[in-house]
This record gives C-alpha cells, structure tokens and sequence, in this order.
C-alpha cells in the first residue's frame, strides 16, 4: 500500500493556510481557492467550502456578503479574534516543528 504522504501533510496544515490567507484581508471563496489551487494545497473549489464550514462552526472564521462590480454578491470571508489567536498560536509552533522534522529526516540528517 502507498501512502500519499503529500496529502496527510496538506491536511494537517490546510485549515492553518486558510487562516494565513484570510489573515491579512477578507477574501472571497473563488480567489481564496485560487490562492490555494495554484499553490497544490487544495484541489479544486469544492474542497474548500467544507474547510471554510469547519473554521466558521469553530468560530476561527465569519462571513459577509459585498457587492460586486462584476456580477452577483460575493461571500467573503475573514479570521474572528478567535482564529487570529489559533493562527497566532500555530505560527508559534510551526517553525520549532518543522525545523525538527527536517532536521530528522532532511537530506542532512544521519
């Protein structure tokens, strides 16, 4: 059996990407899927919308309605306090763990 490495890593980390992105502007769910498709954390829009669900039922994200010069109303989404302080929180944790991941399983390590 092959494990899809690549896709247990985005999923631990995803939810924590949306919040960076989110971070410093309110964004609608088609760029902020684009933002994420192109960077292959995400495959298409239709993952997205679950993630974004998740994130407003746990308070770390709301949501808002504006008007758009290009059509219809857009939902735009931005971090709560809350999410601000998981992100902050997460921002703390990831650069110790992932320099210790590398450090045991990167090219240099024994």
């Amino acid at each position: 059996m092959t494990v899809d490495v690549g896709a247990q890593l985005r999923k631990g980390v995803v939810e924590y990407c949306v919040l960076g992105l989110l971070a410093s502007e309110p964004t609608y769910g088609w760029q902020l899927s684009e933002a994420l498709v192109s960077r292959g954390l995400i495959a298409s829009i239709g993952t997205l919308y679950p993630i974004l669900s998740r994130l407003r039922t746990q308070g770390l994200v709301s949501s808002f309605d504006r008007q758009s010069d290009a059509g219809p109303s857009r939902r735009y989404y931005r971090v709560t306090e809350t999410g601000h302080r998981q992100l902050t929180i997460f921002r703390e944790q990831w650069g110790p763990f992932a320099r210790t991941v590398n450090d045991l399983v990167g090219e240099d390590s024994p």
